[in-house]
Order: structure tokens, then C-alpha cells, then sequence
């Protein structure tokens, strides 16, 4: 993103995240922070430093710090990275300043979501610039239970794009919906006789599905697990009757072939599922 477009990403509400950040608190803090409590003076004054340690896309950091505030409201805050930009290593991400015991006790919970967030944001990235603006990367529901809001927004950040949310906004007909459908013909015409306005998506394999999903008056045809040469074909079957969407089997490796492929669409779980945590310390020293 450049900063125009940091500018315009939605900011999250904080309440997507405040009860996240409440219950992970109350997991790591539990009876009190013996450590800190044991060694810390009350009223000791300290500022903490949350820095890259390798190049990456922030995200979360408004979370990171609400872990903080809700240890010690009283804490001052600066930020010097919104999410959504590029951090190179050694870049200070945001400053904390304030109660010490507040930071140490805060600092784990803090970390964890703006390393997690971080990372999907990063990966995320890595996955837009490899389609080189000739297809829209898309995530999926491949996410940390209860923690999909806060990772679509991470994706967002990134550079990607959400699919549907969750199994009420879009429907997505599968092959166990299909298989107990009896078919596909008979699967779209229930969603929609069901949802009516509704986008109607139907997963293919291989070539006679397309086909079936076509017939059937699919908006959507995602392209499940098919080589690169039969997801050309695919495209050409389809001729923009319907959006196709190739799903499964992405890597950031195959990117650039499947962005020329003519899809519309690329669906990647591992934005979410394997995205590794960025390297991003908390450094607090006494003010």
C-alpha cells in the first residue's frame, strides 16, 4: 500500500477486538503478575518500544496497544506506523509510555496479536505483489477460531481481499452440498429459490462440473485443485458467463502463472492458516 491507500483502510472497531484482548489478558495474568509484582516498585515510570525486527506489513497495532490500556488506562501512546505500512527491520512501530508494571504485564498479550496480525498482513502482501495486479487475492475461512475478524482486517491490510465472512453473506455449493443435493442443477435452484439476490458460488473439479455450474446459472465457479493448463481451459469454457475463482493447491510460487491464467479470482487459505508470526520485540526502559 502506498499512503494514500494506508489512509483509507477501515479502521477496527475496537469492538472486534476488546473482549479478545480481556480474555487474553485474564489467561496470562490469572491471580497477578508475580514476577513483576515481586520486582517492580509501584509507581515506577518506564517507556516501551514495539520495533520490527524483519521487513514487514503492520497490522494490529491498535489491538497491541488496547492489551496495554486495559492493564493501565493511563498510558501514553504514539504511533509511528499505521497498519497497513511497511516496517524495514529496526523501525519503531509505536511508543508506550507509563507505568512500567502496566508494560511488563501487558507486553506478552500485546506482542502476540501484533506478531500474529503482522505476519497475515505480511504474507498477505507477498501473495498481491506476486499477482502483480492481474488477479484479486482472496482469503478464506481458514481462520483462528474467534479470531477472524481481526485476521480479515489483517488481510486487508495486506493488500488482499475478503471472500465471504462466514456461511450467512455468500453461497458457496461444495461437493458434499452437491452430493447430497443430487447434483448441482438441483443445488443452485434451492439456494436461490432461498436466497434470492444472493451471489451463488459452486465448486468444479473438473470439466463436466464447470459445465454443470454453467448450466445451472452459477454467478461464481471456483476452480478446486485443477492444474494450471485445465484452469485455462476452465477460463475459456466459461467464456465470462460466470467469475471463476481458482481455490486449493496455491502457493506464492504458482502465483504469477495463475494470475496470467485470465481467473478473476485466487482463494488462499495459507494467508490466515500458515502465515508465520512477524519478529517484533517490546523494548522498556525506565524514563
Amino acid at each position: 500500500m502506498n499512503p494514500s491507500e494506508v489512509e483509507r483502510l477501515p479502521r477496527l472497531e475496537p469492538s472486534a477486538y476488546r473482549d479478545l484482548v480481556r480474555r487474553a489478558l485474564a489467561e496470562d495474568i490469572g491471580r497477578g503478575d508475580v514476577t513483576t509484582n515481586a520486582i517492580v516498585p509501584a509507581g515506577t515510570q518506564a517507556k516501551g518500544s514495539f520495533f520490527a525486527k524483519a521487513p514487514c506489513i503492520v497490522a494490529g497495532v491498535d489491538v497491541a496497544v488496547d492489551a496495554l490500556r486495559q492493564v493501565d488506562p493511563a498510558l501514553e501512546v504514539a504511533v509511528h506506523a499505521a497498519d497497513g505500512s511497511h516496517c524495514a527491520p529496526n523501525a519503531v512501530i509505536a511508543e508506550v509510555s507509563g507505568s512500567a508494571a502496566a508494560l511488563l504485564t501487558g507486553e506478552r498479550t500485546a506482542l502476540n496479536f501484533l506478531q500474529r496480525l503482522s505476519g497475515i498482513a505480511t504474507t498477505a502482501r507477498r501473495y498481491v505483489d506476486a499477482a502483480g495486479g492481474r488477479i484479486i487475492v482472496l482469503d478464506t475461512r481458514k481462520t483462528t477460531p474467534t479470531f477472524r475478524t481481526l485476521e480479515k482486517y489483517a488481510v486487508r491490510a495486506g493488500g488482499a481481499s475478503n471472500h465471504r465472512f462466514g456461511l450467512f453473506d455468500a453461497v458457496l455449493i461444495k461437493d458434499n452440498h452437491i452430493r447430497l443435493a443430487g447434483g448441482v442443477g438441483g443445488a443452485v435452484a434451492a439456494a436461490r429459490d432461498r436466497n434470492p439476490g444472493m451471489r451463488i458460488e459452486v465448486e468444479a473439479e473438473t470439466m463436466d462440473q464447470v459445465q454443470d455450474a454453467l448450466r445451472a446459472g452459477a454467478d461464481i465457479i471456483m476452480l478446486d485443485n485443477m492444474t494450471t493448463a485445465e484452469i485455462r481451459e476452465a477460463v475459456e469454457v466459461v467464456a465470462h458467463r460466470a467469475k471463476t475463482e481458482i481455490s486449493g493447491g496455491v502457493t506464492l510460487e504458482r502465483m504469477p502463472e495463475l494470475a496470467a491464467s485470465g481467473a478473476d479470482f485466487v482463494s488462499v487459505g495459507a494467508l490466515t492458516h500458515s502465515a508465520p508470526a512477524i519478529d517484533i520485540s517490546f523494548e522498556i526502559v525506565p524514563i
